[in-house]
């Protein structure tokens, strides 16, 4: 993290453009991105070049975490993840998933992040965990609207019952609300 905040307080893009070998590495590139504080449009850029290099959850699920220009251009960044929703690519549909988990769950995107669940469930396992997860994060936040959307959703099973198991599994959903999983 300090690697990756002294590249952006340089302004040593130049690391952006470099091949790189290593997981750490890559981890250090999408927190840099994370921590941009450029126009949107040239953070969203860099997401963009970034994504066919993401290989594992570690490095996907930092760059989604990290994105702190997510908080102040919501929108933009919501319509960007929007605008991948039709993509095969696992990676792709877990950034979906996560950035979303990690930045929209609140009162004004609660229902277009159901919405999207609904579509991105793709046929790959890291994409269906990514939707699992963000599912079952939307519990701890938001029960009443998560079981609502449960009792009328377009999972397929599989995704439907991961994320099942982890609210059951969280510790931040009540106990009650397990019951009534279960």
């Amino acid at each position: 993290r300090k690697i990756a905040k002294k590249i952006v307080k340089e302004k040593r893009y130049d690391f952006f453009n470099e091949k790189h070998q290593s997981f750490e590495e890559l981890t250090i590139h999408a927190y840099a991105i994370g921590y941009l504080k450029e126009d949107i449009n040239v953070c969203l850029n860099y997401v963009k070049e970034f994504i066919p290099f993401v290989d594992n959850w570690s490095v996907n699920d930092s760059l989604c975490q990290n994105m702190k220009f997510a908080r102040k251009y919501p929108k933009e960044v919501f319509e960007f993840l929007k605008s991948m929703k039709e993509s095969n690519n696992e990676w792709e549909i877990r950034i979906i998933a996560v950035t979303l988990l990690s930045h929209f769950l609140n009162d004004e995107y609660i229902d277009n992040f159901f919405e999207i669940m609904d579509y991105i469930h793709k046929d790959t396992y890291m994409s269906k965990m990514g939707v699992a997860w963000a599912i079952a994060t939307a519990m701890a936040k938001y029960p009443d609207k998560t079981f609502d959307y449960l009792k009328n959703n377009k999972l397929d099973k599989w995704t439907y019952n991961k994320a099942i198991q982890k609210m059951i599994e969280s510790f931040r959903v009540s106990k009650e609300n397990k019951e009534i999983l279960k």
